[in-house]
């Protein structure tokens, strides 16, 4: 349902740059001032995460905006505590927007005496007192049924499809996806079907976590512009491996565009050394200096399409339109000439 309020913002420590992004869009939209809510979220010395709200919010519709990024649960921590500050301060209701979701690797028991940690974050979230989650493009969609609240997935698909339309404008015929491994080729066929590019499938086999055994290319792609689709890199082992055995497999050019860029460990170094012309991230997480100093790491912004969602929900009208690419470019125009 519409409410008569405006909406909310408050950020956590997370992602504060991608918050004020978002408020800077909505001010855009809402053709008057939109700011963050005055708070602090700090620690004490024994590193206890504290919440102060200084300004009034009872009956107010809250927006709070947390990655739960690395440090993972010293995010996820501030995200619950804000929740709980919210809500024990009378907020008519709270959505989480968490950009990337942490712990959403942990999705399933792979083995005996394992946990399934993304199940204990969202019973935490909601225990919380958070009402409504706004995530993108979630490791493993059944995580939305984790939830007994109503919980929206935007996909960076959309953009991406822009981005790379604008790119690669006059070359498109040349452009084959590639998804990194067979699990990933869902996400890789919805952008291939936006484009109108074929697709292709590094077949992987992992010895263990983070080792890999042995790479096949699934497909031709000689001669091609291979764009490596994925949702998360870490610390880019796996696709700079990829890269290397496309190219060996005859592609002419390898890019890769991948959702949420953890970029952990030796991952910049790694894709700054490698074949790949170009990695492009959104900035779900927030970049650190080593990764805006990258030669070949590009980012692209989700503020515009999180600030219509916000808006979206606020309204009560439909967050799924924002699928659309049609919907997506006007969002976007300016940002990306087709």
């Amino acid at each position: 349902m519409p409410t008569l309020n405006d909406p909310k913002l408050i950020s956590g420590n997370a992602n504060p740059m991608l918050a004020k992004a978002i408020a800077r869009r909505m001010s855009f939209h809402r053709g008057k001032s939109v700011g963050l809510v005055d708070a602090r979220v700090e620690r004490f010395n024994d590193q206890e995460v504290f919440v102060e709200v200084y300004e009034n919010v009872r009956g107010e519709d809250m927006f709070v905006i947390q990655p739960t990024s690395n440090p993972a649960n010293d995010h996820l921590m501030e995200l619950l505590i804000i929740a709980d500050a919210l809500r024990r301060s009378s907020a008519s209701r709270i959505t989480a927007i968490i950009p990337y979701f942490g712990y959403a690797r942990q999705d399933r028991r792979s083995k005996a005496r394992t946990p399934i940690s993304a199940k204990l974050v969202a019973n935490m979230l909601v225990e919380s007192g958070i009402e409504r989650i706004l995530t993108m493009d979630l490791h493993a969609a059944q995580i939305q049924g984790f939830f007994d609240i109503p919980v929206d997935n935007l996909y960076a698909s959309p953009i991406f499809a822009l981005d790379i339309e604008n790119q690669f404008k006059g070359k498109m015929d040349d452009i084959m996806l590639v998804s990194p491994d067979v699990g990933g080729v869902a996400r890789a066929r919805e952008l291939a079907k936006r484009i109108a590019a074929p697709l292709a499938i590094v077949d992987k086999r992992r010895e263990k976590a983070g080792e890999i055994a042995e790479m096949t290319v699934i497909g031709s792609v000689e001669g091609k512009k291979c764009i490596i689709v994925d949702d998360i890199c870490d610390t880019a082992g796996t696709l700079c491996k990829a890269a290397d055995l496309l190219i060996e497999n005859g592609a002419s050019e390898v890019h890769a565009y991948i959702t949420h860029g953890v970029l952990s460990g030796p991952a910049v170094e790694r894709v700054s050394k490698s074949v790949m012309k170009s990695l492009v991230i959104t900035d779900s997480i927030q970049a650190t200096d080593a990764v805006k100093n990258a030669p070949n790491i590009r980012i692209v912004p989700t503020a515009p399409m999180f600030a219509q969602a916000i808006l979206n929900i606020w309204n009560g009208t439909s967050v799924s339109s924002l699928f659309d690419g049609e919907t997506m470019e006007p969002i976007y125009e300016g940002l990306f000439n087709r």
